[in-house]
């Protein structure tokens, strides 16, 4: 079963039915929910998701979300080692992007799925939209 790290942006889109981008968003968890792949996220995603969430609905709501996107994901630490990673690598401009790559390196996962391509150009591990990643699964069934 595939290890796929999602980034916060897809995440996003699937919550707060982002067009065009909802229906591969919802691809992706619906693949989760039906254990094909196991999908992960940082838990620096659940701050930011909450953020832009919360813009949008009331906190209740936004709790009542994040509580059942918890029963499909698995929410990776957030440490001090990858903190220092991200801090101390030099390619990745945005500093957020570091800590999503460094999560998803740190804990083994095989693909990181994102909106944001260049973002992630020095990736050691596969990078991916999820449109790219759905392509790649149909394309293996066939």
């Amino acid at each position: 079963m595939k290890k796929l790290f999602i980034d916060t942006n897809i995440v996003i889109d699937l919550l707060s039915r982002r067009k065009p981008f909802y229906s591969e968003s919802a691809a992706l968890f619906t693949l989760a929910d039906r254990n094909k792949i196991e999908i992960s996220i940082s838990s620096l995603t659940i701050a930011n998701t909450s953020y832009v969430l919360l813009r949008q609905l009331n906190p209740k709501k936004v709790k009542e979300i994040l509580r059942k996107l918890r029963l499909v994901v698995t929410v990776l630490p957030l440490d001090d080692k990858i903190i220092g990673l991200a801090l101390n690598d030099e390619t990745f401009k945005d500093f957020e992007d570091g800590l999503q790559y460094f999560t998803a390196l740190e804990n083994e996962q095989e693909i990181i799925i994102t909106r944001n391509l260049k973002d992630f150009k020095m990736a050691q591990i596969p990078v991916m939209t999820a449109k790219q990643f759905l392509e790649l699964m149909k394309g293996n069934k066939e």
